[in-house]
C-alpha cells in the first residue's frame, strides 16, 4: 500500500466515484470478456425471470408440497458466505493481525457481493418485487418480532449496510490522502462481527423452527450452518486472491493465503464430525423421522433423485479436508486450488440440494413429492449467480487502484491571496 500524504487535497465524494468509474470501465481485453459474458448472463436471467413475473411461480418446479426450491437453497448458502466474511474482519480489525489487512476489504466485499445476490434470490422467490413489503417488519403480514424470516430480513439488510459503510470508510480515506480513525469504524466492525454470526444463525432457526419438518429439527443446524460457511467461505477467497495476484499489482501476503487454508482445514473437519454425528442419530435407530435422511443419503420407496448428489458433495469435501490436511498440500498452490474449489463445490451442493429439499419428503400424508427445477429457474439463478460475480468484481477492480495509492485526487492549488 502507498504512503498517504497529509498533503491538502481536492477531494469530494464525486470525485472518489468517479475515480472507481474510471477504474471499472477500463481494463485488459479478458477484464472486459469476463465483464461481457456476464452481463450477458445476466439478460439471459432477466428474460427468464420476466417470464416468472408473467406467469407466475407456476413456470418453476416448486409446488404445493415443495415450496422452496432452487432460489431459497442458493440463498440460504450465500448468507453464509457473507458471514464467512467475518474471518478476515475479526484478525484485522479486533486482533490487528497484518497477514490479513491485505485482503480485508475483498473479504467486505464478497460479503456485499453475496448479500444482494442472496437478497435478489429472496425477491424472485415471493413472486414479484410488489409483494416485498410484507416482509417488512410492522407493517408487512408476517408476525415480528416472533417470525423469523422476518428477522432474518432485519439482520440481512443491516450486515449489507454495515459491510458498505466500514469499506467504504476506509476507502474514501485513503482516497483522500489520510489514515481512518478508528474511532468511527472499530464501533462499526464490533457490530459486524456479532451480526455476521446472527445472519447465519437466524437462517438456520428460520428452518429449525418448523415443528412439522423432523429433517430440519436438529440443535446441530445452526452449528453446521456455520462450520460450512466458514469453510467454503475461506476457499472462495483463496480463489479470489489467487485471481487478484496473478492479474494485479496487488501484494497479497502468503501467510494470508496459508491463515485462510488452515481455517477452511479446520471448519471442514468440524463440518465433517458435525455430518458423521447426524448420520448415527438418523440410521442407528431408524424411525419415521429418518425418512427425509434416507431419502437423501440412500433413496426411498424406488427414488434416488437426490442420492448421486449427497455422497458427491460428501466425497468432495471429504477429499478436500484430506488434502488440506496435509502441510506440504496447502504449500503447493495448485494443489491448494485444486481442494479449494472442491471444497467450495462441496459446499455449494450440499446446501443447494442436500439441506432444503429433504425438508419436504415425504409429505404430511406420506407421499414422495417430486422436485425438477425448470429451465426458468435455473437462468434465473445463472443471472443472479452472475450479478453476485459482477458486483464482487467491481468492487475490487475499484478498490485495488485506490489502495495502491494510484488514484488519489488532486493536490489543492497553492494559496497566493495570502500575504
Amino acid at each position: 500500500m502507498s504512503t498517504l500524504t497529509a498533503a491538502p487535497v481536492r477531494a469530494s465524494l464525486w470525485g472518489f466515484f468517479a475515480a472507481a468509474l474510471r477504474e471499472v470501465t477500463r481494463g485488459r481485453v479478458r477484464y472486459h470478456v469476463w465483464m461481457a459474458a456476464l452481463t450477458l448472463v445476466m439478460l439471459a436471467g432477466a428474460y427468464a425471470y420476466s417470464i416468472q413475473l408473467r406467469e407466475g411461480l407456476a413456470v418453476t418446479g416448486m409446488n404445493d408440497h415443495v415450496s422452496w426450491g432452487l432460489y431459497i437453497s442458493c440463498f440460504t448458502f450465500l448468507v453464509g458466505m457473507a458471514a464467512a466474511a467475518v474471518i478476515l474482519v475479526m484478525p484485522t480489525y479486533v486482533l490487528h493481525d497484518q497477514d490479513f489487512k491485505s485482503a480485508v476489504l475483498f473479504g467486505e466485499g464478497l460479503a456485499v457481493a453475496s448479500l444482494v445476490t442472496a437478497i435478489g434470490f429472496v425477491v424472485v422467490d415471493v413472486g414479484g418485487p410488489e409483494r416485498l413489503w410484507h416482509l417488512a417488519p410492522v407493517i408487512g403480514i408476517f408476525n415480528w418480532p416472533r417470525s423469523m424470516l422476518a428477522w432474518d430480513i432485519l439482520v440481512l439488510n443491516g450486515y449489507l449496510v454495515l459491510n458498505l459503510a466500514v469499506p467504504f470508510y476506509i476507502l474514501y480515506s485513503h482516497y483522500r490522502g489520510r489514515e481512518p480513525d478508528p474511532r468511527y469504524y472499530v464501533p462499526a466492525v464490533f457490530l459486524s462481527i456479532l451480526w455476521a454470526v446472527s445472519v447465519h444463525l437466524v437462517t438456520a432457526f428460520l428452518y429449525a423452527g418448523l415443528p412439522a419438518r423432523p429433517y430440519w429439527n436438529t440443535a446441530l443446524l445452526g452449528p453446521r450452518f456455520l462450520a460450512t460457511a466458514f469453510a467454503a467461505g475461506p476457499a472462495l477467497m483463496i480463489l479470489i486472491l489467487a485471481v487478484i495476484r496473478r492479474n494485479t499489482a496487488y501484494a497479497v501476503a502468503e501467510e494470508t493465503i496459508q491463515k485462510l487454508a488452515l481455517i477452511a482445514t479446520v471448519a471442514a473437519q468440524v463440518g465433517l464430525v458435525m455430518l458423521v454425528s447426524e448420520l448415527f442419530t438418523e440410521f442407528y435407530r431408524t424411525t419415521h423421522h429418518s425418512e427425509s435422511a434416507e431419502y437423501l443419503y440412500r433413496g426411498l420407496e424406488g427414488r434416488y433423485d437426490l442420492v448421486p448428489w449427497s455422497w458427491t458433495s460428501v466425497a468432495l469435501v471429504l477429499l478436500a479436508a484430506l488434502m488440506l490436511s496435509v502441510h506440504r498440500v496447502r504449500r503447493t498452490p495448485p494443489a491448494l486450488y485444486l481442494a479449494c474449489a472442491m471444497l467450495f463445490a462441496g459446499v455449494l451442493i450440499e446446501k443447494s440440494i442436500g439441506t432444503i429439499i429433504p425438508g419436504f419428503v415425504p409429505e404430511p400424508w406420506g407421499k414422495i413429492p417430486r422436485y425438477v427445477p425448470t429451465w426458468v429457474e435455473l437462468t434465473v439463478c445463472a443471472g443472479l449467480w452472475a450479478l453476485g460475480a459482477f458486483v464482487s468484481t467491481v468492487l475490487a477492480k475499484a478498490a485495488i487502484p485506490m489502495e495502491l495509492g494510484h488514484q488519489a485526487p488532486r493536490p489543492a492549488p497553492p494559496d497566493t491571496t495570502s500575504a
